[in-house]
């Protein structure tokens, strides 16, 4: 699954705000914002991000 989807299923189970999620990710507000709009992320921002959502999906 990309990224940016599993993103998007993450923000609307938390409700978490989309430039909270880029700024606590990878200290990046713009994050979900550029994704749609068509950036690519690197390999090391993608496992930034998957680690991000593995450890919020254990807590919660």
């Amino acid at each position: 699954m990309a990224v940016l989807r599993k993103i998007q299923i993450f923000l609307k189970d938390s409700g978490m705000p989309e430039t909270r999620f880029g700024r606590m990710a990878v200290n990046d507000p713009r994050l979900v914002r550029d994704l749609r709009n068509g950036r690519e992320p690197g390999p090391r921002m993608v496992r930034r991000i998957e680690s991000f959502l593995a450890e919020r999906s254990i807590s919660q």
